[in-house]
């Protein structure tokens, strides 16, 4: 959308669309509907709670129907409720009720419709599910495919050889693949871990002690009643609460996002300063201009736009982090108006995913100028030499190589005429020799 403010909703709205369904506006009131009906249910098969009738199948098929024909339409005649009643829960409620005044065997039990309840334990219940399904159906599975090119790029390149940069001077060479499967276990790592969370779930009213529940039916298990409900969400019941789910179930995943999120960065800069020495060259994609004025250019864009929209998708949750766990007292409002914007740190980090992962697909090993940057930094096998003397008990192993190579330029025959002179076996030196090269 052209006018849209926010480039989740414009530039990059195709990218995000699979999170409309679990974080849109419209997706917050069907979850809603879903915690209201599923909990009427709970109710119905309650048999302490007399004044309701066990279900018919009928009836309970007529009340899933609800969920699963809910569509925009509906979803605007709440908006509609929700103008007069300025309480988008309270909308919710009013809403269901209408649709029960069109199943004859249930309307005169609409008043068991949000019984108990207060806002949160509605609210809370719809954003752990809203968050637990977007994990399962969208950013898990991203996340394991990024995780997945990482791998295969590791093991493509798994004996490359490649020149090493610590404190930016030359080092000891690693490998190329070497380098792929550090981010790869890192990632995997955090992603195992966003696997196993589980949100949790407050119920229980108010204050968070049942008091109008037993007020109605004070012989009823409530305590016993919610945790069962909260668990059939998917959900961790919270047994000790105020008003409110204190959020230190989105705070402990937002630190794993922005964990997440931290290496992916590491990994998008890393990616540009190897493209930035000619390591990596990239695909030219027909059509595609690199500059507005200088035709040469191919930029490493797809990397610099991850590393933008994660350090945006940072700065959400670490608010979340910090946030969400404080609420004066029993309960103020203000984590209301922060959690809608749960999506947007998501949107964010999918917009990034999807930019590694082009970039990743872009991306050609030059081998010439991997075997250059070598070529041209012989001084990084000193390291390799030394300990084959100190393995041979060479006194002053270190010295020796640190007086050869320490700030010098030398060459590979200088490092071939110094394994010469040093008290080697044969067998040795014939090692260190096809070591250099």
């Amino acid at each position: 959308m052209i006018n849209a403010l926010s480039p989740l909703d414009g530039r990059y709205e195709p990218k995000i669309q699979p999170l409309r369904m679990f974080f849109s506006e419209e997706a917050l009131i069907k979850y809603r509907l879903i915690v209201e009906i599923l909990y009427f249910q709970t109710l119905c098969n309650e048999k302490s709670i007399s004044d309701l009738p066990a279900l018919k199948v009928s009836d309970r098929n007529k009340l899933d129907a609800i969920i699963e024909n809910f569509s925009e339409v509906e979803a605007k005649k709440v908006k509609a409720i929700e103008k007069k009643t300025n309480h988008d829960v309270k909308a919710v409620e009013y809403y269901l009720k209408q649709q029960f005044e069109k199943i004859p065997a249930l309307k005169k039990y609409k008043e068991f419709v949000h019984f108990g309840l207060t806002s949160e334990d509605v609210n809370n219940l719809a954003y752990g599910m809203m968050i637990s399904d977007a994990l399962k159906f969208v950013v898990l599975p991203e996340l394991k495919k990024l995780d997945a090119d990482l791998r295969r790029l590791s093991s493509k390149w798994r004996k490359v050889s490649l020149l090493s940069l610590t404190h930016g001077q030359p080092a000891t060479p690693s490998t190329i693949g070497n380098e792929f499967a550090v981010f790869s276990d890192r990632l995997s790592k955090q992603v195992n871990k966003v696997k196993s969370f589980k949100m949790d779930g407050k119920f229980g009213g108010a204050v968070g002690n049942y008091s109008a529940h037993r007020a109605a039916y004070p012989n009823v298990k409530w305590e016993a009643l919610g945790n069962k409900f909260v668990k059939s969400l998917g959900l961790t019941p919270l047994l000790n609460t105020t008003q409110i789910n204190p959020h230190d179930d989105i705070a402990q995943l937002s630190a794993t996002f922005n964990l997440i999120n931290t290496i992916l960065i590491d990994l998008s800069r890393d990616m540009w300063m190897y493209i930035s020495r000619g390591i990596f060259k990239q695909k030219i994609i027909a059509g595609e201009v690199g500059s507005s004025t200088m035709p040469h250019k191919v930029n490493p864009i797809d990397f610099e736009n991850a590393e933008g929209n994660l350090g945006l998708s940072n700065a959400l949750f670490t608010h979340f982090a910090n946030k969400l766990p404080i609420s004066r007292l029993q309960r103020d409002l203000s984590d209301s108006t922060v959690q809608r914007n749960i999506g947007s740190a998501f949107g964010y980090h999918i917009i990034s995913i999807l930019s590694l992962k082009k970039g990743l697909s872009k991306i050609m090993l030059n081998n010439k100028a991997t075997k250059k940057e070598l070529d041209a930094h012989p001084e990084v096998y000193a390291e390799a030499i030394q300990m084959v003397l100190r393995k041979n008990n060479v006194e002053g192993a270190y010295e020796k190589l640190k007086a050869l190579t320490r700030g010098e330029n030398i060459s590979k025959a200088d490092l071939l005429a110094f394994v010469d002179t040093v008290a080697l076996p044969k067998t040795e030196k014939v090692r260190l020799k096809k070591i250099i090269g």
